[in-house]
């Protein structure tokens, strides 16, 4: 039976592993997941799973040590204070999924996304002698600035299996030298978001009471998130942002990220709290039902674009860059930064294009990299 390790730590990640994780069991896969709490909020935890039904949930809450309790006390002491840096909580992800993978001897380590425990899991993987596979492979947004930009490219040069969403993350990585071959084995299999949008998205609609509890009618509102480095640690950034979507001509729904939060709180930022509804994090359903709704979307959030081009809601990103450039393309997704005159023209400007292509994928790419893993 195949043994693999997966490492995950972040709200999408969790997401994503969710239907992957499922199609490894039926596949006869042998899967510990190992959960780093970078994502140590409850709101950004727990409540993801809710309506997900999850067959092994208790999987999305293990730890990085036999000694549970004390091991996530200490993690979330460590971020939490002012002493913490990248590289600290790097060090913590790689001593920890170090030992487990000494224990486990796995067959792979399966990775997901742009964070730094995808990274870790990666450097653990790759200085263990151990293959990794990186879900979401050859992702670029061009911004060495970025730190997910970082993750992602040292990530995939660590990696030996590549799971990418579309044919343009393949050329991303033919280009730094990355092809199908030898020690590399790329595939173009579609979106695992996808996957799960397909599964649960009608559930959402239906079941999600998100609407009638935030007091909000269907297209009578814009939806907000905002986590990014670049628009939380700079203030001004921040300030610009919420100062734009307070000038907009409807309600502003805004689930706030803890970060997001406490940068508001520290500052003193004023919300103009007729105009923007701050809600905390909502499940992962309610989402959805949010995207599904919205007249248009603001956002920051990679896996969001792809979520908005996927339900034909108009998005305005929050980044000078964007991974998801055929969003782009296909005039869904308008790149407005943190200027606030940017972000007012881009909201008010008629956009959401006719056209609109099944671009990750038919929803089956959970299945195929099972498949794929399976069969090493």
């Amino acid at each position: 039976m195949k043994k693999i390790v997966t490492v995950i730590g972040s709200r999408p990640q969790y997401v994503k592993a969710v239907l992957v994780s499922r199609h490894l069991a039926a596949n006869g896969v042998n899967e510990s997941i190992i959960h780093t709490w970078q994502h140590y909020d409850y709101e950004m935890t727990n409540r993801v799973i809710e309506g997900l039904k999850v067959e092994t949930a208790e999987k999305y809450r293990g730890l990085l040590s036999r000694k549970k309790s004390q091991d996530r006390k200490k993690v979330i002491e460590m971020k939490e204070t002012a002493r913490c840096t990248e590289i600290r909580e790097m060090a913590h992800y790689l001593q920890r999924i170090g030992k487990i993978l000494k224990k486990k001897k796995p067959d792979c380590v399966l990775i997901y996304g742009d964070t730094n425990s995808t990274l870790a899991g990666a450097l653990a993987g790759a200085k263990s002698g151990i293959p990794v596979a990186h879900v979401e492979a050859g992702m670029r947004s061009f911004d060495r600035s970025m730190p997910e930009e970082i993750n992602r490219v040292v990530s995939d040069h660590l990696s030996s299996i590549f799971f990418c969403s579309s044919g343009v993350p393949v050329r991303n990585l033919e280009r730094e030298g990355i092809e199908n071959g030898g020690t590399h084995k790329v595939y173009n299999v579609g979106d695992v978001m996808i996957d799960m949008l397909e599964e649960y998205s009608v559930n959402a609609d239906r079941s999600s009471g998100i609407l009638k509890e935030t007091g909000i009618e269907s297209k009578k509102y814009y939806l907000l998130t905002v986590h990014r480095a670049a628009n939380t640690d700079n203030v001004e950034n921040l300030k610009n942002i919420l100062e734009a979507v307070s000038g907009l001509d409807s309600v502003v729904v805004f689930p706030v990220h803890p970060r997001t939060q406490k940068v508001i709180e520290a500052k003193g930022i004023k919300i103009d709290k007729n105009k923007i509804k701050m809600i905390k994090p909502v499940s992962y359903l309610d989402m959805l039902k949010l995207e599904k709704h919205a007249l248009k979307i603001l956002t920051d959030s990679g896996g969001v674009q792809k979520e908005a081009y996927y339900f034909r809601v108009p998005c305005v990103t929050l980044r000078e860059n964007t991974e998801w450039i055929e969003t782009v393309e296909d005039g869904w997704n308008v790149l407005a930064g943190n200027d606030n005159k940017k972000i007012s023209k881009a909201v008010k400007a008629r956009f959401g294009g006719k056209k609109h292509r099944k671009l990750y994928g038919e929803g089956a790419a959970s299945g195929a990299i099972a498949k794929l893993l399976s069969g090493l």
